[in-house]
């Protein structure tokens, strides 16, 4: 009896390993990712002085996965003809894709993207505008990572007109339905949280300076004397994105400064390579 007892409690000791290990092993894994959005000036700090490479040591400085930059130059005489995102590419060591929005000076201005992981897809679409004369769009990438399909965008918007920021984020919005996979946008959005084009936004996708409950008002213009928060980190909670923690990065080798989010990713069949 005694004996029968014990190998009866020796099997349910087992079963329960056995299914512990199952349910252990069946766990959702989570990617870690920390994104930055950074307006890097064409290069050109609050000294006057153009300095890509006191701009790749502020990214450095921070190790992010994946950066949105706004305000680069290809080719433009203002500087120097440098092909700026070519350059930060080497000095970062990391992957990137241009979008050309508008032709200036005999090159190219746009936003960009650097990536430490590979770029699988790339996409690049212009906005329409009603009275701003300067040409705006969004860039979007798709990186792999640990099997996931992560779609990431930047975007720089009408910097003079609030209705010219709405219809900005209008088509942005529009132009990311169907997107398979987390999406994260990121970029220079000229309108502040009480904003008409912020509170658009913010009907699609979740602020990530809100959501990690940061401390600090998270202000990132201008960078000599901080007082509106216009730089955002957007994502969709839906994606299984999680906000870990937001910062800002202060220096003075733009006029804006960089806000960083460490984000975590919760692997699915939605975010799942097909």
């Amino acid at each position: 009896m005694i004996k029968r007892l014990a190998l009866v409690v020796l099997i349910a000791i087992v079963a329960a390993f056995a299914l512990g290990g199952a349910l252990f092993a069946s766990a959702p894994k989570s990617t870690k990712l920390r994104v930055m959005t950074y307006n890097i000036h064409v290069g050109v700090g609050m000294d006057q002085k153009m300095d890509l490479q006191r701009i790749a040591e502020v990214i450095n400085h921070e190790h992010p996965d994946l950066v949105g930059l706004q305000e680069v130059d290809r080719g433009v005489r203002r500087t120097q003809g440098v092909d700026e995102i070519a350059e930060l590419s080497k000095l970062t060591n990391m992957s990137y894709a241009f979008a050309h929005n508008l032709d200036y000076q005999g090159g190219q201005y746009g936003v960009a993207i650097l990536s430490r992981f590979p770029i699988a897809a790339i996409e690049h679409r212009k906005f329409e505008n009603r009275r701003e004369a300067e040409r705006r769009g969004m860039l979007r990438v798709e990186v792999e990572v640990e099997g996931s399909t992560i779609n990431f965008v930047t975007t720089h918007l009408d910097y003079q007109f609030s209705d010219g920021r709405v219809f900005e984020v209008e088509q942005l919005l529009r132009d990311l339905e169907g997107t398979q996979g987390p999406i994260i946008v990121v970029g220079d959005f000229n309108d502040e949280s009480a904003g008409d084009a912020y509170k658009l936004m913010t009907t699609k996708f979740e602020d990530a300076w809100i959501a990690s409950k940061a401390k600090e008002v998270g202000f990132s213009y201008p960078a000599d004397k901080l007082a509106k928060r216009i730089d955002y980190i957007f994502f969709r909670s839906s994606d299984g994105i999680k906000v870990k923690k937001a910062w800002i990065v202060r220096s003075l080798a733009s006029d804006h400064v960089p806000v960083v989010a460490d984000l975590e990713i919760k692997a699915g069949p939605r975010n799942q390579k097909k």
